[in-house]
C-alpha cells in the first residue's frame, strides 16, 4: 500500500529534502498488508534497561554525568511502564544514589556535590515515588522539604516565574518540574504559586501551542521597573511540543487552586487553538502518525509523549471526553483503512501513535528510539513507552473518585491552609483509567501500565508517596 508523500512548493529547502528522506525511510518500515503486525518486543527492552541498570549506560552518556537523577527516572519509569519490580536491595542502591544529590541548600543537583536545578529535583522525586519508602533510609522521609522550599522562593521571580536554578534562566520546564515535586510532597502555598497561573497563560502563541518563557510587561505610564502589568506579555519564541505539555500540566495542577485565590484578574488559556495546534502536530500515514514537536518539522517517538499526552491532560477541560466506547472485538475487527477513522470521542489517533512506535520506534537490539536509523537511548525509550501508555488507555479525572477522596479526607493542621491541601490532593489523585476503553492495536498483549497524565508516573506510585506527605490513608 502507497501513501502520497507531503506536498513541495517547487522549492526545496533542507527541511522539505529532509522531510521526503524521512517519508520514504518510514514507509519502508510499514509491513505489507499479508504480514504480520510488528509486536511490543518487551522482553528485549527489559533486557536493555537491566543491561543500563547493572552494567551501566555507555562511554557516551558520560556527558549526561549532570543527569544522574534524570537516568535513574528514565530507567526506573521504564521497569514499571513494562511491568516489571524491583528487589529490595537494588531499590535501596537507587535511594542510597539518589539521595546523594541532595543539596545541603536544599532541592537536587545532577549529580553528588552539584548545584540544586528544578529539573533534577522533579527527577529525584519522581524516582524516589518509585523506588522510595517511609521510614530510615526509604529516601522519603529524608527529602529536606524544609530547604526545599526555601530553594524554591529563592527562584522565584515578580511575574510568577522561576529560575531553573541560581542565576540561571526562566523556563516553563522547571515551572512544571517545581509544580509536580512541590505537589507530590506536600510543599504547595498560596505563596509559592502567586502569579504562577498567570505567567503559563502569558506564554500561549498565536498558533496555540506554548513557549518556554515570555517577556515581561513593566508599566509604562508613570515609567516603572518595579510595577509589572497582566498584558501584554509576549511569548518568547514558538509553540514547542514540550514547552506545551509542561505549561499545560502546570496549569491543569494550578487551574483548581485559582478558586481559593484572591485574583483581580483570573488567567484563561485559549482551549480550542490548544487543540487545534496539538492534533495538527500528528503526521499523516506517509509518516505512520508519530507526532512533531513543532511546526514543519520531523516527526520523534519522544512527542508520543509531549503532545499525545496532552490530549488526556484535555480531557481534564472537557475536551475528547469519552461519551460511547467501543469494545475490545470491534476495535479488533477494524481494518487498516478504518484504524485511520475516528473510532472514539479522542481528537487524536490512539492507533496511529501506536504503529509509529512499533514500527519506527523500537531498535531491533533493544530500547526504543527517535526514528530510524539513530539508535536507542534512555530519554527515547521513557517516552515512547509514556506514549504508547497513553495511546493504550483512557485515563481521565473521575467524578467518583474525587467524592471518595473529599470524604476520606482526614484534617491534620487546624488552619487555613488545610482546605487548599486538600483541593490539590484530591484534584492530583483523581485520574483513573477506564479499562473498558484500552486499545491495543495487537491486543492485550502489548499492554503497558497506565501513566498518570500529569506526572508520569503510575496512577499506584502517585497515590503512595502521595498519602504519605499528606498523612492521608492510602486509597
Amino acid at each position: 500500500m502507497s501513501f502520497k508523500h507531503s506536498s513541495e512548493d517547487g522549492y526545496p529547502t533542507p527541511t522539505s529534502t529532509e522531510q521526503r528522506r524521512l517519508e520514504i525511510i518510514l514507509s519502508q518500515h510499514r509491513p505489507p498488508p499479508d504480514h504480520p503486525k510488528p509486536t511490543l518486543q518487551k522482553n528485549v527492552h527489559m533486557q536493555w534497561l537491566v543491561r543500563n541498570f547493572s552494567q551501566g549506560f555507555p562511554e557516551r552518556f558520560i556527558s549526561q554525568d549532570a543527569s544522574q537523577p534524570w537516568l535513574f527516572f528514565w530507567t526506573l519509569q521504564g521497569f514499571y511502564f513494562i511491568g516489571a519490580e524491583l528487589d529490595p536491595q537494588n531499590k535501596q542502591r537507587c535511594i542510597d544514589t539518589i539521595m546523594a544529590c541532595q543539596h545541603s541548600d536544599g532541592g537536587f543537583g545532577g549529580g553528588p556535590g552539584q548545584f540544586p536545578h528544578l529539573l533534577s529535583t522533579y527527577a529525584a522525586v519522581s524516582a524516589l515515588a518509585c523506588v522510595g519508602r517511609p521510614g530510615p533510609g526509604g529516601g522519603w522521609d529524608q527529602i529536606d522539604r524544609v530547604k526545599l522550599y526555601s530553594f524554591f522562593m529563592s527562584l522565584k521571580q515578580p511575574d510568577g516565574s522561576f529560575l531553573v536554578s541560581r542565576d540561571s534562566e526562566v523556563d516553563i520546564r522547571g515551572i512544571y518540574c517545581l509544580l509536580c515535586a512541590a505537589t507530590l510532597l506536600d510543599m504547595l502555598t498560596p505563596e509559592l504559586v502567586a502569579g504562577t497561573a498567570s505567567f503559563v497563560a502569558s506564554l500561549q502563541t498565536y498558533e496555540g501551542g506554548f513557549a518556554s518563557a515570555s517577556h515581561p510587561y513593566y508599566i509604562a505610564d508613570p515609567p516603572s521597573l518595579e510595577t509589572l502589568a497582566d498584558y501584554p506579555r509576549p511569548a518568547l519564541g514558538e509553540a514547542h511540543g514540550g514547552y506545551t505539555f509542561c505549561a499545560l500540566a502546570s496549569w491543569i495542577l494550578l487551574r483548581p487552586l485559582l478558586d481559593k485565590m484572591e485574583l483581580e484578574r483570573v488567567p484563561e488559556i485559549n482551549v480550542k487553538n490548544l487543540t487545534r495546534w496539538l492534533a495538527l502536530m500528528q503526521g499523516s500515514e506517509i509518516e505512520l502518525g508519530g507526532f512533531k514537536g513543532r511546526t514543519n518539522k520531523l516527526v520523534d517517538v519522544c512527542y508520543s509523549w509531549w503532545v499525545g499526552g496532552c490530549f488526556a491532560l484535555l480531557r481534564s477541560l472537557g475536551v475528547g471526553v469519552r461519551h460511547t466506547v467501543p469494545s475490545q472485538q470491534q476495535v479488533d475487527n477494524e481494518d487498516d483503512d478504518e484504524q485511520w477513522s475516528d473510532v472514539d470521542d479522542d481528537v487524536f489517533n490512539r492507533f496511529a501513535i501506536q504503529e509509529y512506535i512499533f514500527y519506527a520506534g523500537q531498535h531491533t537490539t533493544g530500547g526504543l528510539r527517535d526514528k530510524p536509523p539513530k539508535v536507542a537511548d534512555a530519554y527515547h525509550t521513557l517516552y515512547a513507552l509514556s506514549g504508547l501508555s497513553t495511546a493504550q488507555h483512557y485515563t481521565a479525572p473521575s467524578d467518583e473518585v474525587r467524592e471518595r477522596l473529599r470524604k476520606e479526607w482526614k484534617q491534620i493542621h487546624d488552619d487555613s491552609l488545610d482546605e487548599w491541601r486538600k483541593v490539590a490532593y484530591v484534584e492530583a489523585r483523581a485520574w483513573k483509567e477506564e479499562e473498558a476503553a484500552s486499545m491495543y492495536i495487537n491486543g492485550p498483549g502489548d499492554r503497558l501500565n497506565a501513566a498518570h497524565p500529569v506526572f508520569n508516573l503510575t496512577i499506584t506510585h502517585v497515590g503512595r508517596i502521595m498519602s504519605h506527605f499528606y498523612k492521608q490513608n492510602q486509597s
